[in-house]
């Protein structure tokens, strides 16, 4: 390869890696996420926030910054007073504060912005993206997803990272929202066990990407780390294409009251085995942070 690889080049060529979770970096650094908004609030009310943490997992060893917009959607906003026009404006500023970090970080490394497109439940914020089965047709989740993902697009991300997709009824939508967008997508599923969040095989979930040009990765992420071992290889087998995997710490979360509970599983030594598995985008999701990323950079670059 000559000069600066596109994204899907880099993905034939080896492994890249993908940051950690944006919330519990931006928590760590003080900012309260207790908001239905989430880190999606801190586009429109501290933006330099959001660069320093992509920032920090670059500096880390990340090859790709995944934008802060997962619950940034018109809707979301509309309930906050912004128009249309300014969620717009807050959806390329996603792009833009990821782009920022990759201009300031001390790297000669490739470095690559990876436009999140959440779920429809994560608008709802109510918990229902770990769910799926809203009640909404195919065509019906379309027509929320499309708007954004054009307005995505056209800022320019290397990649549309469509992520924590709870059933396959979305992911197909998902898949129609972003045909013909000319920028690629990656398709990362919320699983538990051999199956989608809404209770879906696996398998029939992973071959709907099969023969979608558009996508060039297909995994899970905000899984448990054991979720991630089974689902890798069988992603790998079921689709052929490179595999994406960035799950949660193994950490649970105890509602009742309200505190992380129970050790991390997540280790770089679980990294390489996915990577032997056929994964070529690993990172994390909610309560992995920069050091494991630096740990999982120094393990899948190994030789």
């Amino acid at each position: 390869m000559s000069g600066t690889p596109t994204f899907a080049e880099a993905l034939a060529h080896g492994t890249v890696v993908l940051d950690g979770g944006m919330s519990n970096q931006l928590a760590s650094a003080g900012h309260d996420l207790g908001d239905e908004l989430w880190s999606a609030r801190l586009l429109a009310e501290a933006p330099e926030a959001v660069t320093e943490a992509h920032l920090a997992y670059f500096e880390a060893g990340a090859d790709v910054a995944i934008t802060a917009g997962y619950q940034a959607t018109f809707e979301g906003f509309a309930r906050r007073g912004i128009g249309r026009e300014g969620t717009a404006r807050l959806l390329a500023l996603s792009v833009e504060a990821a782009r920022e970090a990759a201009r300031r970080a001390r790297t000669d490394r490739p470095l690559w912005v990876a436009a999140s497109v959440g779920p429809y439940g994560a608008m709802l914020a109510d918990g229902s993206e770990y769910r799926g089965r809203y009640g909404l047709t195919v065509a019906e989740l379309e027509r929320f997803h499309r708007p954004r993902a054009e307005v995505l697009a056209a800022a320019g991300p290397d990649v549309l990272a469509l992520e924590t997709v709870p059933d396959t009824d979305e992911a197909e939508a998902l898949l129609r929202a972003v045909r013909g967008l000319d920028v690629p997508a990656w398709l990362s599923y919320s699983s538990a066990g051999d199956r989608t969040r809404a209770g879906q095989p696996l398998e029939d979930a992973f071959a709907l990407a099969a023969d979608a040009d558009e996508v060039i990765a297909v995994g899970v992420n905000c899984c448990t780390p054991e979720d991630a071992d089974r689902a890798v290889a069988l992603a790998a087998r079921v689709t052929g294409k490179p595999v994406v995997v960035y799950p949660n710490s193994g950490e649970r979360w105890d509602a009742g009251a309200r505190a992380w509970t129970g050790r991390p599983t997540f280790t770089a030594g679980r990294a390489t085995g996915w990577r032997e598995s056929g994964a070529r985008l690993i990172g994390g999701c909610c309560r992995v942070g920069p050091e494991t990323i630096a740990a999982v950079a120094a393990a899948v670059r190994e030789p």
